[in-house]
């Protein structure tokens, strides 16, 4: 049976406004990707998910495909963002099989808890490298592609098709620094920086660049890694201004604009879809319990005890 739009789409959005374009997604198979590919494909679009492990990503894909009749969604695993011929094997692949790619999501992305005590340079790296590099890395891959479909679709376009659109998964804590999240707070900061390059870059192309930067989102593999289990919805909702967490609709119906012909003139920024969270960042800490306070959990080097591991079992090929 497939998920229910209303878990991944609103009511907003006319049906059909992507046919006949290609959705090129790294991390598609994730709880948030897949919510965007969802969308995506709902309102017309084919999709290529790119990840880490074949079996996961091809399982995804078939789920994702049940949404619209006659979608083709193509799930293509054993792709390390980190290597960008692997990328580009995928981004070529793609485009062979569903004849191009029209909007690009950079969603893959590593996270963990560790203050800087004890974040090994290998750690930091890793991070980088996914998160950075694999953004990087994916552009590189995919832009002569995304030039042909801006060619094909100018800006702004009077039938309302759209095409030659990148987006970057990104987060919030480098606005005001987050404890234990260094890692995650650089890389985040520099893919930021990354997109108002391409947007000036590429502009003149008529492709747009932007980053959405997700809030705690409910039901998330990261948030799982990042908030205690033993916190309860009321406690988490304290902390949000909009008294919530997200949920995955919210970053899709985000995607969704900044991809249609809504968000046209859109770029070189980032949508921060986070209820006004950032702006109390300081009130909140990521790994902690409820009564850890800031700076004692950090002086007595105490963490949350229930948190989701960050290893992962090795890719099946």
């Amino acid at each position: 049976m497939s998920v229910p739009r209303s878990e991944y789409l609103s009511n907003s959005w006319k049906d059909g406004i992507f046919a006949n374009r290609v959705l090129f997604i790294t991390g598609g198979a994730g709880s948030i990707g897949s919510a965007q590919t969802r969308a995506m494909v709902h309102l017309g679009a084919d999709a290529c998910i790119i990840g880490r492990s074949v079996e996961k990503t091809e399982a995804a894909a078939k789920e994702i495909a049940k949404v619209r009749p006659g979608a083709r969604v193509i799930g293509i695993g054993n792709v390390d963002v980190r290597s960008y011929d692997s990328l580009k094997s995928a981004a070529d692949r793609c485009v062979a099989d569903l004849g191009s790619i029209d909007y690009v999501i950079a969603g893959a992305a590593g996270n963990f808890i560790a203050p800087i005590a004890s974040l090994s340079p290998n750690a930091f790296k890793s991070v980088i490298d996914i998160d950075t590099i694999g953004t990087f890395n994916t552009l590189k891959a995919t832009i002569p592609h995304l030039i042909q479909s801006a060619a094909r679709n100018p800006n702004p376009n009077p039938a309302g098709t759209t095409g030659g659109r990148f987006v970057s998964t990104s987060a919030t804590f480098h606005y005001t620094g987050m404890p234990l999240q260094s890692h995650v707070s650089a890389a985040k900061a520099a893919i930021d920086a990354l997109m108002g390059s391409v947007a000036l870059e590429y502009g003149p192309y008529g492709i747009t660049a932007n980053s959405i930067a997700p809030g705690a989102i409910e039901g998330t593999e990261g948030m799982e890694r990042l908030a205690s289990a033993k916190l309860d919805k009321q406690t988490r909702g304290k902390h949000v201004p909009i008294g919530r967490w997200g949920s995955v609709r919210d970053i899709a119906d985000a995607t969704v604009f900044v991809f249609s012909d809504a968000g046209n003139y859109v770029s070189g920024t980032t949508l921060v879809v986070d209820g006004a969270g950032w702006r109390r960042q300081g009130a909140v800490a990521v790994g902690v319990d409820e009564g850890m306070e800031y700076p004692d959990f950090l002086l007595s080097g105490e963490i949350s005890k229930h948190l989701k591991s960050g290893r992962k079992e090795k890719a099946k090929i």
